[in-house]
């Protein structure tokens, strides 16, 4: 294998999603790739999708809240492949939809913070050693943030406090990045059609109040979007992107 040539990417919740759409697309690209997530079989379901647009694939079952569980996923991915050129730092959970603020249990808060941002947290820390002391130097990484990153919707107040949180996240993995040539974004995504939106299509609750149907957009061009920033060179970046269906009610929401 050429290391140099050959792109290396990890991606979590790479088992169904955001995180199998991205893995495939990917693969297309000529990137070998290292899959995570809580799911063995649906991680080998993404795995044979992958393999068979040409790429290599690992599956290694991790939960991204547990630091062992990821050091172990680091440590596979470079056993197997060498060096780590992609983290697409995806795992997430909405958490319990519908559960208002003042009736929201604190394990249900505490489990959505470790999945969402501690478990970001420990993937980048990772990914960031690993491209600090490789060589050649540096990498990319791109945190799935969200649209509620920028603007909540109603009994979010955990999801939402983590994708607010992933900014900053960003923002810092950014600037520390830059004297090893580690370039870190943040894709913004709104009502992609996957499982964890088809509550999307039969109505979800407004600000208003009122419950309605929201429009939503196909998981493949959110695909596009990451491996269109994952392949520039690392002297650019798109430190930013939101990628939403263009009719859903975020402009102007509420």
């Amino acid at each position: 294998m050429n290391e140099v040539q050959t792109k290396i990417a990890i991606v979590t919740g790479a088992g169904s999603g955001i995180g199998r759409s991205v893995a495939v697309e990917l693969a297309r690209g000529g990137w070998s790739l290292a899959l995570a997530g809580r799911r063995a079989e649906a991680l080998e379901e993404t795995a044979a999708a992958a393999v068979a647009e040409g790429a290599e694939a690992l599956c290694v079952r991790t939960d991204v809240a547990r630091q062992g569980e990821v050091e172990a996923l680091f440590a596979a991915a470079h056993e197997r492949f060498g060096r780590l050129d992609l983290l697409f730092n995806n795992a997430g959970t909405f958490g319990p939809g519908g559960v208002p603020l003042e009736e929201l249990a604190y394990d249900a808060w505490r489990h959505v913070v470790d999945t969402n941002l501690n478990g970001a947290f420990l993937c980048a820390q990772a990914a960031f050693r690993q491209m600090k002391g490789q060589s050649p130097q540096g990498g990319r990484i791109i945190n799935n943030g969200s649209i509620s990153a920028h603007t909540p919707r109603p009994h979010s107040v955990a999801y939402t406090a983590t994708k607010h949180a992933m900014t900053g996240l960003t923002k810092s993995l950014s600037l520390d990045g830059r004297p090893y040539r580690i370039a870190a974004s943040q894709i913004d995504i709104g009502n992609a059609a996957t499982d964890m939106t088809e509550r999307m299509q039969t109505g979800i609750l407004q600000a208003n109040g009122e419950l309605a149907v929201e429009p939503v957009m196909d998981v493949a061009d959110v695909a596009r979007t990451v491996r269109h920033m994952a392949e520039l060179p690392l002297e650019a970046n798109v430190q930013f992107a939101t990628v939403l269906a263009t009719n859903m009610p975020y402009i102007g929401r509420g």
